[in-house]
C-alpha cells in the first residue's frame, strides 16, 4: 500500500485547525500510511513541533518545508497576494522531486471518509483534479466564466490532486507571477482565480458532492438531488466537508448544519494533544 502524500499551507494561526483536520483522516482512515508536508514561510519550531507529536501520535511522517523566498523576488507580494497563495500551484518546484504526485487540502476541511478512492484516482495527464461547487447555482459559474474569460466550471482550489511530474514540465513561476501583476483588480481569490485562467483546461473535474462538499450548502445539495444526498447519505459517502466562506465552526455564531461535527473533531483533538 503506498503512502498518501498530502500537502497543506498555511500561517501559524492555523495550526489548531490543521490538527483537527490530521483528527478527522486518522479517525476516518484507520491503517492507512500518511506523508504530511507543511509548506510555511517560517512557522516557528516550538508551533511545528505540537504537529509534529500529533503526527507522530497517528504514525503520519511528518515534513514541514520552509519556502525559499528567492522565487518570490519578482512575484506580486502584497496584503491582497501573500506569498502563501502561490504555494500549492507551484508545489512542484517547492516540493522534493521525488514525489510525483501530492494531495493538498485546506485546513478548513474534515476528512469524514476515506480518501483513498481520491489518492488513486487516475489523474489521465492533467495537472490538477479539482471539483466545481455544483451545489451553487450556474449563475455563479457563468459569472466567473465571463468574469476570467474561462469555458469551463469554477474550481474550488481547496481540494487539488496536484501531477506534480507534469507540473514541473508545465507551470512556470514566472508567468503565475506575470498575471497577477498584470491583473491586479481582476483576482478576487487570488490562487483560485490563477487555477481556473492557467490550469483550468488542464483540470480533471471531481465530484464536490464527495471530495469537496460546501457545508453552508446542505439544502442546495439536498433539494438538487431530489433528497438523495440528505444527511445520512452525506455521512456515509461524502471524503470532504469543506467549510467555505468567512463563517467557521471554529468561530462563535456559526449557523450551518456541520458545525456540530467540526466541534466534535476539535474536542477529539484536544484530548489528543492537550
Amino acid at each position: 500500500m503506498d503512502t498518501i502524500q498530502l500537502l497543506v499551507t498555511l500561517n501559524r494561526d492555523y495550526l489548531p485547525q490543521l490538527k483537527v483536520m490530521l483528527t478527522s483522516i486518522s479517525f476516518n482512515n484507520p491503517g492507512q500510511p500518511f506523508a504530511i508536508y507543511l509548506m510555511h514561510s517560517g512557522i516557528p519550531a516550538a508551533d511545528l513541533d505540537g504537529v509534529a507529536r500529533l503526527c507522530l501520535k497517528f504514525g503520519y511522517d511528518f515534513h514541514p518545508v520552509l519556502v525559499d523566498e528567492a522565487l518570490f523576488q519578482n512575484a506580486p507580494v502584497t496584503k491582497q497576494y501573500p506569498q502563501e497563495m502561490y504555494y500549492r500551484l507551484l508545489a512542484p518546484h517547492l516540493l522534493p522531486r521525488e514525489l510525483n504526485k501530492i494531495l493538498y487540502l485546506d485546513p478548513d476541511t474534515l476528512v469524514i471518509n476515506p480518501l483513498r478512492p481520491l489518492w488513486e484516482t487516475d489523474l489521465q495527464g492533467y495537472l490538477f483534479a479539482a471539483a466545481a461547487h455544483s451545489g451553487k447555482t450556474d449563475l455563479v459559474n457563468s459569472v466567473n466564466r465571463m468574469r476570467l474569460g474561462t469555458h469551463h466550471d469554477y474550481y474550488n482550489s481547496g481540494v487539488l490532486l496536484i501531477n506534480l511530474a507534469a507540473g514541473r514540465q508545465e507551470i512556470v513561476p514566472h508567468a503565475l507571477f506575470s498575471y497577477a501583476a498584470e491583473h491586479p483588480r481582476d483576482l478576487l481569490l487570488p490562487d483560485q482565480d490563477m487555477l481556473n485562467v492557467l490550469f483550468g483546461a488542464r483540470t480533471l473535474p471531481l465530484d464536490d458532492v464527495l471530495w469537496n462538499y460546501d457545508a453552508r450548502d446542505f439544502h442546495t445539495y439536498q433539494l438538487g438531488s431530489g433528497g438523495t444526498y440528505d444527511l445520512n447519505w452525506v455521512i456515509a459517502h461524502t471524503a470532504i466537508l469543506h467549510f467555505c466562506g468567512k463563517a467557521k465552526p471554529w468561530k462563535k455564531g456559526y449557523i450551518y448544519r456541520f458545525g456540530l461535527l467540526y466541534k466534535h473533531y476539535a474536542q477529539l483533538t484536544a484530548r489528543l494533544a492537550p
